[in-house]
């Protein structure tokens, strides 16, 4: 027999606090037991004191401000670019054709070799930020839009088209329920994705945020400073991801995959 939701998840849960504190404890034991050395791996506690200074400075907020808003916009941009992109070639089969070598070819372009263009285009301000974060987190969202499109039923979409439903009328009552599931696995990775970019961006180019303050902590040696503010970009990540799980949770209530998960 299956157990109930209450049994399962909170044992997960704490499996997943447990592998946590077991990592602190372990970055606290090797510098002290002299393994490793506190000038390159500090213990936590250092860790620990060096984030609580940093939570008290308003210049980190703002660079935690700067990168949440890279990171917002670019992400927005690629969803909704992508959706519309995608729906639109996903419907026309010569769309699609003409288009899939073009998709092949730029998708595996890794954002990173795109900084000297952005650099070049916008400087080391917001601009070039959102030029990573939108070109890695638009391929995300698209190539699953195209896959929810290819998975619609034949026999669906004939059906409609045999009732003479008009083109937003499949878009919306056909095309749209199949493919929102892949829509929201595509904005699942593509926020973290976007949040990758955005802290790379800022840490190679020096745009303002996060990424730019791990960069002055590690040249000015400030390792237990520079090792909290990586601390907060994990923990950033971590909240993301169950942010956008909650998410597609909810906004596919109706979906077998999430009543059964709901079930399990």
């Amino acid at each position: 027999m299956t157990p109930p939701p209450s049994a399962t998840r909170p044992g997960a849960a704490a499996l997943g606090l447990a592998g946590l504190l077991g990592l602190l404890l372990t970055v606290e034991v090797l510098p002290r037991s002299g393994v490793v050395s506190a000038d390159y791996l500090p213990p936590t506690s250092r860790i620990v004191r060096a984030l609580a200074v940093e939570l008290n400075d308003r210049a980190f907020w703002r660079a935690l401000g700067d990168t949440l808003t890279g990171w917002a916009l670019g992400l927005a941009i690629a969803v909704v670019a992508g959706v519309v992109a995608g729906v639109l070639i996903g419907s026309v089969p010569f769309l699609r054709a003409a288009t899939a070598s073009t998709i092949e070819f730029l998708r595996p372009i890794p954002s990173v070799a795109l900084i000297p263009l952005a650099v070049l285009l916008f400087g080391t301000g917001l601009g070039s930020t959102l030029l990573l974060v939108v070109y890695a987190a638009f391929w995300q969202v698209l190539v699953q839009v195209l896959y929810g499109i290819q998975d619609v039923d034949p026999v669906t979409r004939d059906t409609a088209r045999s009732y003479n439903l008009g083109t937003w009328a499949r878009v919306r009552h056909v095309l749209w329920p199949t493919a929102l599931p892949y829509v929201m696995t595509g904005v699942r990775l593509a926020a973290s994705v976007a949040l990758i970019l955005a802290i790379t961006a800022e840490l190679v180019i020096g745009s303002p945020g996060l990424g730019s303050r791990i960069a002055v902590a590690q040249t000015s040696q400030a390792v237990p400073e520079m090792y909290a503010l990586i601390m907060i970009a994990g923990l950033l990540g971590l909240l993301i991801n169950l942010a956008a799980r909650t998410v597609e949770r909810r906004a596919l209530f109706w979906h077998q995959s999430v009543r059964g998960e709901a079930v399990l």
